[in-house]
C-alpha cells in the first residue's frame, strides 16, 4: 500500500449579498466556512450556505420535463401535462442546448422575439460578471429581443411615484439623509413601516463591511430620536429606544395626513418653502383642510381610520416643530394598496415642515431598507457586464407576470399609457424566483400552464424548476470566481471555494454554448472564458480607479487580501440637496422642475385609484373591510431573518428556523390563545386563495389581529394549486396592482383566518431532488 497525501487545505475570500467570508477549502470542497474578520457585524445569512452544495435537491445534471419530451411544446397549453406534476428525463447538455436553441429560434421565427418573456432578477449574485440578470439580458438581446420587465418588486410604486413627482428614484435615495447626519443634528426620524435591522444587513452586489445598523445606533447616543409607526414593535432594533406608535396596517397615509393637518391649521407650515421649491400645495391644502371633498384630515379622523390615538398623532406633529425631521417610509407601505401615496405624502410631510433636502432631515426614502441607504455614498462605479442594447421595446410592470400570461393582446394601464400585453410563448427565467416573489401563486401555477415552452437555470430543485420544462443545473457563487461591489466602500474578492458538481455549469458556459448553437456565441464571449472575463472586468475597474488618482490592488492582491477599500470618490449632492440651494440654478426632473405636491401630469391620467396629489385610498383588502369579518387577521409577508429573499432556503442555517419543518408564523399571544394554538403548533392559514400550513411563534410585539409570515419559503404544494405545507405567504397574498399608475405589487394588503392543524402533517418534499 501506499501513502497518500491528505488535500492541501487552503482558506480563500468569497463574497455574497449580505457579507464576506472565508472559506476553508481542498479546492474541490468546502470543509469550513466563518465570517470575514474585517466585519465587525457580520451576518450569519451566509453560514448555512456551504450545507446546500451537496444537498440532495441540487441539480447536477439537464433534466426535460417528460411530457414536453413525449408531446413537445405547449402540452400543458393542450392540456396534456400539467406543470408542477410531471418527472423529468435526464439528458446531456448537447441535447439540452439544440432542445433550447431550436425553441427560441421557432418562437422569434413564428412569433416574432415580443413572444420571449427574460425573466430574471437582480439578487442572482453580487459578482459584477456572474450576474444573471446581466447575462439573461445580454443573451436575449444578441437573440433579437424579448420582453422585459420594468421597475422591482421591491420598490416599483415608489419608483413610478417619484419619477413623476420628485425628478426620479435614484435622485431621492442620493438625497436621503445619513445616519452620521442624523446623530449630528439630534434629528426625529419617524419611520412608517419601520426599518428592522434585518433588511440592513443585505445589500445588492455585497457587503464589505457592515456598518449601517451600528450607525443608526450611534445617532441614538449621539441624541437623534426614533419614532416607530408600525403593527410590529420588532421593526426597529431596541438599542434604538424608539417610541412604538402601534397602527392598523395600510393606514399610514391616514396618520401623515392628519401630522400635516395639525400643523397646517397652528401655522407650522413653511409656506415659503413650499412656494419656492414645490408646485401645487393650494390644491393638496384644499384637500387636507376638507374644502376639496368635505373631510378634513384631523387626528381625530385619522385615530379612528389607524387605531392611532389622536392625542398620540398631535403630539408627534408638535415634536416635529423647530426640529430637524426626517420622515421614513419603507419598501412595505408600497408594496400594498395605492402603494404610491405613502412615499408621495412623506414627502409631502418634508416639503411642508421645510426639511427636504436638509443634512439630516427631510424624506428618508426606504430609509435602513438596505445596507447602503443611510450610509455616506461613494461614487466610484466599478466595471460590469455589458447587456447590449435591447432591439425591441417590449414590456411589462414586474409585477403583472399572470395576467401577461392571462390575456395575450389585452391592454393595460402603465404611468398614463395604455400597453398591449405580448402573445408569450417561450419564458427564459435565470436568477430569481417567480414562486418566491410573485403574488397569489395558484393563480400564477394556473397561468403558467399557458406558455409553450419554459426553461430555467437553476441551483436547485426548487418551485421553479419543479415547474419548467427544460432545467439547467447552474454553479452557485461559491464555485465560481469573481469580485463584489456593493455601494458600501469595499471591493471584495470571490475566489472559487469549491468545484462544482460534475456536470454542473455556470450561466455564461450555459449562454455561451446555446449562443453559439444561435451563431452569436462570439459576439455574446467576445472570444474570452468567464474567468478570462473576471479579470477583464477587474482590469477595466483598477483603470477607473487609477484615472480618479486612486489605484487599487492588482487582480492576485484582491484575491490575497480578500477585501480593499475602494477609491474615496466624493459625490455631489442629490438633486432635492441642490434644489433646496438653489431652485432656478438645479431644478428636479419634473415638468414644474421643482417637487409636485399636486401633478398635473398625474391628474391628466384620469385615473381613479391615483389623484394629482397624495390622498388616502381605502385599502381594497383590510381590517376595516367586510371581508375582515371572514378573514380577520392582517397577514404581514416581509423579509425573513434567516436568508435573503428565497435564496439557500433548504441550507442549514434557514432550515434551523423552521419549526418541525414549517416557516414561522408569529400571532399575537392573545389572539393565539382565542384560536387555542400554543407555541410550536403547526397551523392551517387561509384564505379565498390558498391555503398553508406554518409553526406558530407566539408573541407581544405585533398589534392584535395582525400576523406574519415571511416570504421565501420553497413553495411545495401537495398538489398543483393545493395546500402548500412549508408556509408560502404568496399562496394568500393578492395579485393585484396598486394603482394603474404604477402597477406595483400588491402583497400587504391581504387578510387571512389561522387555526390549529389537526390532521396528520404532509412531508416537506421540496428540498428532495426532482422525481424522475
Amino acid at each position: 500500500m501506499t501513502d497518500t497525501q491528505p488535500p492541501e487545505i487552503r482558506e480563500v475570500p468569497t463574497a455574497g449579498h449580505f457579507g464576506t467570508y472565508l472559506a476553508r477549502s481542498d479546492g474541490n470542497t468546502i470543509v469550513g466556512f466563518r465570517p470575514n474578520p474585517i466585519d465587525g457585524d457580520p451576518s450569519s445569512i451566509g453560514l448555512g450556505v456551504p450545507s446546500t452544495l451537496a444537498a440532495p435537491s441540487r441539480l447536477t445534471t439537464p433534466l426535460v420535463r417528460r411530457g414536453y419530451l413525449r408531446h413537445g411544446p405547449g402540452d400543458t397549453r393542450r392540456g396534456l401535462s400539467v406543470r408542477g406534476d410531471d418527472p423529468y428525463v435526464a439528458v446531456d447538455w448537447d441535447t439540452a442546448s439544440d432542445l433550447v436553441a431550436g425553441e427560441i429560434d421557432r418562437v422569434r421565427t413564428e412569433h416574432g422575439n415580443s413572444a420571449i418573456f427574460g425573466g430574471s432578477y437582480g439578487w442572482g449574485s453580487a459578482g459584477r460578471f456572474h450576474h444573471p440578470q446581466s447575462q439573461i439580458h445580454r443573451f436575449l438581446n444578441l437573440a433579437g429581443g424579448y420582453t422585459a420587465s420594468v421597475e422591482s418588486y421591491s420598490s416599483a410604486a415608489m419608483q413610478v411615484i417619484l419619477r413623476r413627482v420628485a425628478g426620479g428614484y435614484a435622485g431621492v435615495l442620493a438625497s436621503n439623509p445619513t445616519w452620521e447626519e442624523v446623530g449630528h443634528h439630534r434629528s426625529l426620524v419617524i419611520a412608517f413601516g419601520g426599518m428592522a435591522a434585518r433588511n440592513s444587513a443585505v445589500n445588492g452586489g455585497g457587503i464589505g463591511v457592515h456598518r449601517n445598523l451600528a450607525d443608526q445606533v450611534t445617532a441614538r447616543r449621539a441624541g437623534a430620536e426614533f419614532v416607530l409607526v408600525s403593527p410590529a414593535s420588532g421593526d426597529a432594533h431596541h438599542d434604538l429606544d424608539a417610541r412604538w406608535l402601534s397602527i392598523v396596517p395600510g393606514t399610514d397615509v391616514a396618520v401623515m395626513l392628519a401630522l400635516a393637518y395639525e400643523l397646517v391649521v397652528s401655522g407650522h407650515h413653511d409656506r415659503d418653502f413650499l412656494d419656492r421649491h414645490t408646485v401645487g400645495w393650494p390644491r393638496f391644502e384644499d384637500y387636507l383642510l376638507g374644502r376639496s371633498d368635505g373631510v378634513p384630515k384631523t387626528p381625530h379622523w385619522a385615530a379612528q381610520i389607524s387605531g392611532v390615538p389622536a392625542t398620540a398623532i398631535s403630539e408627534l406633529a408638535r415634536k416635529t416643530v423647530g426640529r430637524r425631521t426626517v420622515f421614513t417610509t419603507s419598501y412595505s407601505l408600497q408594496r400594498a394598496d395605492h402603494g404610491e401615496q405613502a412615499p408621495w405624502m412623506a414627502l409631502t410631510l418634508a416639503a411642508l415642515t421645510g426639511n427636504l433636502g436638509l443634512p439630516g432631515g427631510g424624506f428618508g426614502c426606504a430609509l435602513g431598507a438596505l445596507h447602503q441607504l443611510g450610509v455616506p455614498a461613494n461614487g466610484f462605479k466599478p466595471a460590469a457586464f455589458d447587456q447590449g442594447i435591447r432591439p425591441i421595446d417590449s414590456f411589462i410592470p414586474v409585477a403583472r407576470i399572470t395576467e401577461m400570461l392571462e390575456n395575450p393582446g389585452g391592454t393595460f394601464d402603465y404611468d398614463g399609457g395604455k400597453y398591449t400585453f405580448p402573445d408569450t410563448r417561450l419564458v427564459y427565467w435565470a436568477g430569481g424566483n417567480p414562486f418566491h416573489h410573485h403574488q397569489d401563486l395558484n393563480r400564477l401555477v394556473r397561468a403558467w400552464q399557458r406558455p409553450e415552452t419554459i426553461v430555467v437555470h437553476e441551483h436547485f430543485a426548487n418551485s421553479l424548476a419543479r415547474h419548467a420544462d427544460i432545467v439547467l443545473p447552474a454553479a452557485t457563487w461559491l464555485e465560481r470566481n469573481d469580485f463584489a461591489a456593493g455601494a458600501d466602500d469595499h471591493l471584495s474578492a470571490i475566489v472559487k471555494a469549491a468545484e462544482p458538481p460534475p456536470g454542473v455549469r455556470t450561466d455564461y458556459e450555459i449562454f455561451a454554448g446555446v449562443a453559439a448553437r444561435l451563431g452569436f456565441g462570439a459576439a455574446f464571449t467576445e472570444n474570452r472564458t468567464a474567468d478570462e472575463w473576471v479579470i477583464e472586468l477587474y482590469r477595466q475597474t483598477r483603470q477607473r480607479a487609477a484615472d480618479a488618482g486612486h489605484p487599487i490592488p492588482d487582480w492576485d492582491e484582491l484575491r490575497r487580501r480578500g477585501v480593499v477599500p475602494v477609491p474615496p470618490i466624493p459625490t455631489v449632492d442629490g438633486p432635492l440637496r441642490l434644489l433646496r440651494q438653489d431652485p432656478a440654478a438645479h431644478p428636479v426632473a419634473t415638468p414644474s422642475g421643482r417637487v409636485e405636491i399636486f401633478s398635473e401630469t398625474i391628474d391628466s391620467f384620469g385615473y381613479d385609484d391615483c389623484l394629482g396629489h397624495p390622498a388616502w385610498f381605502e385599502p381594497r383588502e383590510w381590517l376595516g373591510s367586510n371581508a375582515a369579518h371572514t378573514y380577520p387577521l392582517h397577514l404581514l409577508s416581509g423579509q425573513p431573518d434567516r436568508r435573503l429573499h428565497s435564496q439557500f432556503d433548504n441550507g442549514s442555517h434557514s432550515r434551523a428556523g423552521k419549526v418541525r419543518g414549517r416557516e414561522p408564523i408569529h400571532i399575537n399571544t392573545d389572539d393565539a390563545a382565542d384560536r387555542s394554538i400554543a407555541d410550536g403548533d403547526v397551523v392551517r392559514v387561509f384564505n379565498d386563495r390558498g391555503q398553508v400550513l406554518a409553526g406558530a411563534r407566539l408573541t407581544n410585539t405585533l398589534r392584535r389581529s395582525v400576523v406574519r409570515l415571511s416570504t421565501g419559503a420553497w413553495y411545495d404544494p401537495v398538489t398543483p394549486g393545493g395546500l402548500d405545507v412549508h408556509g408560502n405567504p404568496n399562496v394568500l397574498t393578492a395579485d393585484r396592482g396598486t394603482s394603474r399608475l404604477a402597477q406595483g405589487p400588491s402583497a400587504h394588503s391581504a387578510l387571512v383566518q389561522v387555526e390549529k392543524y389537526e390532521g396528520q402533517l404532509p412531508p416537506i418534499t421540496v428540498f428532495d431532488a426532482l422525481p424522475q
